[in-house]
């Protein structure tokens, strides 16, 4: 729409669509009520429930559907794709291109078109081709419009139209400058699992190195930023703190870790597999530290937990590191009060045993120790004097190093950072 197409969105959810075909966002993203509310208007875009609708409107078709963790096992639950494709796949009766979006594992395409074909009235008119999506949460609009690359995955054997298809539906982006690559159907789905593996490994680096600063009295914020000027490291994602969550993520390297052992790549399994487990035992590195640093018992503490989104400008609480520690310090005794700008609601639905509150000096009163779990800008700019003047004891464990340590311990504060 943006890019100049009509676009018709599908979901089996009627009131999901209704809430869209209103203007209204079912989550917290920056921007997108504003670009969801304009094309509406112009008439560009709309929604429906119905699959046959979505087949006479359109010849090119986009499957973003979720593939979350199947329960029990790190590999991922494919459900929603074959729902997609069982329900699309048998109304296709002219040439069609059904292009995914959704993270999966390798191989899942080829075995999506098989599927396809069989199904289709159309038969090998219907082709399949795979388009990763590389959107960061809270900056899915600006990823979405300006991408830093654009990857096709096609079947090259079969020598259809998904390519010249691609090409035209992105000619906008690509004439800005955006890069365009087409590889084999493998290789795309490869791209997102690879690149996010490497991004979790990235974090988890960081944080094991921090447990040596810990132990050696080095700063693992001042090591990152000398790190960062070397050219083939590069300072992004170098982050030392509670690691990382979130609905993709975590869940994108475990089945990257079922795939490969599925394939035999037993190396990327066994590396995969300690990136996950350095990164779970930072949540426990948490709530020792705050044990610690409140006289060695959690038993009927009070604690301030700020934060409870995986990230900032997010109100997605899935996997969410601070919302885990939250959980574990009231296991152990801890009266939990949680504040969080934009993921109160989806937190109360998640843990609704915990307390919330409407502002950060509510969370705070009375608090023995307030912990910075998710680096909001408003939590980097708080007031230590401001605070101090309503907590119990000026104790601070910043579990995202985003704090000025130096100004918090002139006001008076004991400062506790990950690696610091």
């Amino acid at each position: 729409m943006q890019l100049g197409h009509d676009v018709l969105g599908v979901d089996i959810d009627a009131g999901k669509i209704a809430k869209l075909t209103a203007g209204e966002v079912p989550f917290f993203e920056p921007g997108l009520d504003e670009v969801l509310r304009r094309n509406l208007d112009s008439g560009r875009l709309r929604f429906t429930t119905s699959y046959a609708e979505a087949a006479d409107f359109a010849d090119l078709h986009f499957i973003g559907v979720g593939t979350p963790q199947k329960s029990g096992e790190f590999a991922a639950d494919l459900s929603q794709l074959h729902a997609v494709v069982d329900a699309l796949a048998p109304i296709l009766a002219r040439p069609a291109l059904i292009v995914g979006k959704s993270t999966v594992p390798v191989g899942t395409a080829e075995q999506l078109a098989e599927r396809t074909r069989s199904a289709a009235p159309a038969g090998d008119d219907v082709e399949v081709a795979w388009n990763p999506e590389f959107l960061r949460e809270g900056y899915a609009v600006r990823d979405t419009l300006t991408p830093d690359r654009l990857v096709v995955g096609v079947d090259r054997n079969r020598g259809g139209r998904a390519e010249a298809t691609l090409l035209d539906f992105y000619a906008c982006q690509i004439a800005e400058g955006v890069p365009f690559l087409v590889t084999n159907i493998a290789t795309a789905e490869l791209v997102k699992a690879a690149a996010n593996a490497f991004l979790a490994t990235k974090i988890s680096f960081i944080n094991a190195v921090a447990e040596v600063c810990d132990a050696s009295g080095a700063d693992v914020v001042e090591l990152a930023d000398a790190l960062g000027y070397d050219a083939r490291i590069g300072r992004r994602f170098l982050n030392a703190g509670l690691g990382f969550g979130g609905g993709c993520l975590p869940k994108d390297i475990r089945a990257f870790m079922a795939r490969a052992g599925e394939l035999g790549a037993n190396d990327v399994l066994h590396l995969l597999r300690e990136v996950d487990g350095i990164n779970m035992r930072r949540r426990s590195t948490m709530v020792e530290m705050t044990r610690e640093a409140c006289g060695g018992s959690l038993l009927g503490t009070r604690i301030a937990v700020l934060g409870a989104a995986f990230k900032p400008d997010s109100d997605d609480v899935r996997d969410s590191p601070a919302l885990n520690v939250a959980g574990q310090l009231q296991l152990q005794g801890a009266a939990v009060t949680v504040f969080d700008p934009k993921a109160m609601e989806n937190s109360r639905r998640l843990f609704p045993t915990l307390v919330y509150a409407a502002d950060v000096l509510e969370a705070c009163k009375g608090a023995e120790a307030v912990l910075v779990l998710t680096e909001w800008q408003e939590f980097r700019e708080l007031d230590p004097e401001e605070i101090g003047a309503v907590v119990r004891a000026r104790t601070v464990l910043d579990g995202r190093n985003c704090l000025d340590a130096q100004r918090w311990r002139s006001r008076g504060w004991r400062y506790h950072g990950m690696g610091r």
